[in-house]
């Protein structure tokens, strides 16, 4: 208890032998000496017994200590049982602790008011409040890196035909990133009041927002208006048939997020992998939606002075935008997953979108019976990817050849392709559908017996709905967990493959 701060430095990740006394946890990797798991119970009381002292020094400490920290469980009780005390506004102090935990068996047979005097007594300084806390958090993570190696080690040594080297990898990849990111694998259980202050806060960010936005922009309004943005840990599916625009939407909507200085909206980094598009085809598009250049201009090389100049301006003006391409074909979930943690921790990650799902291959080790029970394991995967690093992850998905049957074409939850456990694991189902699409490709042609002027009345009525149509796409939201659905009308530019809002005067969410 009386050891100088030196000790607290010089002992803290140390890792004495073990003895069959009560050194806590042993090892024994390899058949090498068993040995504790690194610890410092100097620390651990000198911290305790500061915060005994003066409450209010928890307020310094650089570290978000938790009680698991903690090596010695008598310590975890005390640190647990004072912050709780501490957070109600109420002095936690060896006379105030003692209570909770007479007849405590994890004293055994230590008398707790002694043991909680003792701490307060054994205090070296309350200046080195800091040096303590980070003594503890220290041996904490190398207790971890300790279980996580052993585990590698022991998963490494017995191999089996279910499970590939490369999902050992990922598996050892995801516990160091917890590690990193939290200090744990989970979060674990939380007490409802935590859960309540994060609810709150989420709330006071949309109060805040000029569109009372609670997530990332989408950079459409009525879309968000209808979502409030796109939130963390939700999986978002866009789909739509070949040519409907979904890979332009999910691209307008990931860049807009990478690069918005709208006030009330936050940029964040975002992770695009383009499974089906080279990263230089989808520069291109972007580059032409910034600049407001066709794009097939841009391809051909067909610039005027003015467009080439637009280009370079508009290269200029986006050139360091947090947008990352991986357009890796054949990427399994794993891959992507690992990437994603490795992006996160070294430039930071606000979305993934993911072009798109029924290209990725399932999880690294995995051997599904058939195609739905692949696409299930991928949409599972991304979902907990979503929760994992707390970011909303958006996967463009294929519909089903059904849609093209009907006479209203416009997409159902059921025409999600392959669908298994998609929809269920979505917490938002988009669809995109542009009915001039259609239109463009059936002009009525004149039927045997009908009669010019009836003949001619059709043509005119497809062309009033064909002029209506242009220019225009539906963006229906046709699940959302935790909202309403419906539908959006939007401007679609398609020289541009640019979605936007409509004028304000038709700027009218349609009922769906």
């Amino acid at each position: 208890m009386n050891d100088p701060i030196t000790d607290i430095v010089k002992n803290a990740g140390q890792s004495p032998e073990a003895s069959d006394g009560d050194g806590g946890a042993v090892l024994a990797i390899g058949g090498a000496k068993q040995r504790d798991l690194p610890h410092n119970l100097e620390a651990e009381q000198n911290f305790l017994g500061a915060m005994l002292i003066d409450n209010e020094l928890m307020d310094r400490v650089e570290f978000a200590l938790r009680p698991e920290h903690f090596y010695d469980p008598v310590h975890q009780r005390v640190f647990e049982t004072a912050l709780r005390l501490i957070s109600r506004g109420q002095l936690a102090s060896p006379v105030t602790l003692k209570a909770f935990f007479t007849n405590d068996p994890a004293f055994q047979n230590e008398d707790p008011a002694l043991y909680l005097g003792d701490l307060v007594d054994g205090v070296v300084s309350l200046s080195a409040v800091e040096d303590y806390a980070r003594a503890i958090h220290d041996s904490f993570v190398r207790r971890e890196l300790v279980r996580i190696g052993d585990q590698t080690v022991r998963d490494a040594s017995h191999a089996s035909l279910d499970e590939e080297t490369g999902a050992l990898i990922s598996k050892t990849e995801q516990a160091l990133y917890n590690l990193a990111e939290n200090d744990d694998s989970s979060m674990g259980l939380r007490s409802f009041d935590t859960v309540l202050e994060e609810t709150i806060q989420r709330v006071e960010q949309a109060q805040k927002s000029d569109g009372g936005l609670s997530g990332l922009s989408t950079g459409l309004t009525d879309l968000n208006n209808l979502m409030g943005g796109l939130h963390d840990s939700d999986l978002i599916i866009l789909a739509g048939r070949p040519g409907m625009g979904k890979t332009a939407l999910a691209t307008n909507i990931a860049f807009h997020i990478a690069t918005t200085t709208r006030s009330g909206e936050k940029s964040a980094p975002v992770a695009f992998f383009s499974l089906e598009m080279a990263a230089d085809q989808l520069g291109t598009r972007i580059l032409s939606e910034v600049a407001e250049v066709d794009s097939i201009n841009i391809r051909k090389g067909e610039l005027s002075t003015d467009e080439f100049g637009q280009l370079l301006d508009a290269r200029s003006r986006i050139t360091s935008a947090p947008f990352f391409i991986d357009d890796t074909p054949a990427l399994s979930v794993s891959q992507l997953a690992s990437r994603a943690r490795r992006l996160k921790r070294t430039t930071g990650l606000g979305m993934i979108v993911v072009d798109y799902l029924q290209l990725l291959q399932a999880q690294q080790g995995m051997r599904p019976e058939n195609r739905v029970q692949e696409i299930s394991n991928i949409s599972r995967s991304l979902k907990a990817i979503a929760k994992e690093l707390q970011i909303p992850v958006m996967a463009l998905s294929q519909l089903s050849r059904a849609v093209e049957q009907r006479e209203d074409k416009r997409p159902q939850l059921a025409d999600l392709r392959e669908s298994g456990s998609i929809e269920q694991d979505a917490d938002v189902v988009l669809f995109v559908y542009r009915e001039y699409y259609y239109l463009n490709k059936s002009e009525p042609e004149q039927k045997e017996n009908e009669t010019t002027e009836k003949f001619g009345e059709r043509v005119q009525l497809w062309r009033d709905k064909a002029d209506h149509a242009l220019g225009k796409a539906e963006v229906i939201v046709a699940k959302q967990r935790h909202g309403p659905t419906g539908a959006i009308t939007v401007s679609f530019v398609d020289r541009f493959t640019k979605f936007q809002d409509l004028a304000v005067d038709d700027r009218l969410p349609e009922g769906f």
